[in-house]
Order: C-alpha cells, then sequence, then structure tokens
C-alpha cells in the first residue's frame, strides 16, 4: 500500500470499515471534525505528512477481557 498524502483518502480509509451511508448528516460530520484534524496537525508539522497504513502494527483484542461480542 501506498502512503497516503490527501486527506480526503486518509478521511476514506479510516471511515470504511464503518460502512457509513454516503451523505447522511453524521457522515458530513465525521468527515468535516477529521478533515478539520487533519488540517490543524498539517499547519503545525514542520513537513508534509503522510500516512503509511501498511506499517500500521496490529491491535489484539482480548475478548474475555471486554467481553464477547
Amino acid at each position: 500500500m501506498e502512503p497516503l498524502t490527501s486527506s480526503t483518502a486518509i478521511i476514506d480509509f479510516c471511515l470504511a470499515p464503518l460502512a457509513l451511508t454516503d451523505g447522511t448528516e453524521a457522515e458530513r460530520e465525521v468527515r468535516r471534525r477529521l478533515e478539520h484534524v487533519l488540517n490543524t496537525f498539517r499547519a503545525k508539522a514542520a513537513q508534509p505528512v503522510a500516512v503509511d497504513f501498511s506499517n500500521m502494527p496490529s491491535q489484539v483484542i482480548n475478548e474475555a477481557a471486554h467481553g464477547y461480542e
């Protein structure tokens, strides 16, 4: 996977598992907030920001501790 640099691509990748209905008020609000976070972070970063999700560490969830749902 190539590193993602555009805010839209990063947000699309992050929201994909949620399967939000496109065009709903909730989906628009989540995108607006995430875009604000990314833009704020980029404005304060000293260099361009790219996100490489292929190097993201996996998480192990202890279902016994958190409930089997």
